[in-house]
């Protein structure tokens, strides 16, 4: 449908754009599709009477990629605005972000169940291969402990706290509890820099003290 058609039609011209790459995604699939239409797909339904293909590149463009986008703080994507095909502008609100990030949070819980399930981390190169999936794009600070059986087997992965960019705490009378919960063999503390290259592999004397009173590696 042209401009011309969407125009008798009643229709304005991005609602046939819309339909286009709606029926563009349905033959091809949706994999096919650039980061930007993808998004712009998303976006349809938060944003139901305005041309949004300008907003999603702006996200784009402000993040770098789409997983950055979707997966940066709330207080960032606001701060995102882009003008629509009418000159007006089109600003993220509140409610959009989250839609977004409810994108990013069911895409990684998504692939990370089936690693969940029959995760085997007996070496350092199969935690890193883990933790890229868990946490590679986690705009937040996190503190997680990885619960293990005794052949390795990853029984629970578990979020213990939150922090800012560059702190969170933990305590492991928490840790210990929840080990014993689960009957865990071992544990795995993990704590990401989002700001920092990952390079630490090391945990504290306290943490191993603790460990070591409940008979836990």
């Amino acid at each position: 449908m042209g401009a011309d058609a969407a125009s008798d039609s009643g229709l304005p011209q991005h609602g046939g754009h819309r339909q286009r790459l709606r029926d563009r995604a349905r033959k091809g699939g949706v994999s096919v599709l650039p980061d930007y239409e993808l998004l712009e797909l998303f976006l349809f339904r938060s944003i139901p009477q305005r041309d949004v293909k300008p907003l999603a590149k702006a996200l784009l463009a402000r993040f770098g990629s789409l997983p950055a986008a979707l997966s940066a703080p709330l207080e960032d994507m606001l701060q995102v605005s882009a003008l629509d095909n009418k000159g007006k502008a089109l600003n993220m609100t509140a409610d959009i972000a989250l839609d977004l990030s409810l994108m990013f949070e069911a895409t990684r819980r998504l692939a990370a169940d089936p690693l969940r399930r029959t995760t085997v981390i007996a070496s350092w190169s199969a935690l890193i291969a883990y933790l890229k999936v868990t946490l590679a794009h986690e705009p937040r600070e996190q503190f997680r402990v990885l619960f293990l059986d005794k052949k390795h087997q990853l029984i629970a992965d578990e979020v213990m706290n939150h922090g800012t960019v560059d702190h969170a705490p933990a305590y492991p009378r928490e840790i210990m509890r929840r080990a014993l919960e689960l009957s865990a063999s071992h544990i795995i503390l993990v704590h990401n820099h989002p700001t920092w290259p990952f390079k630490s592999r090391s945990i504290t004397n306290h943490h191993s003290e603790t460990q070591h009173i409940f008979g836990l590696s």
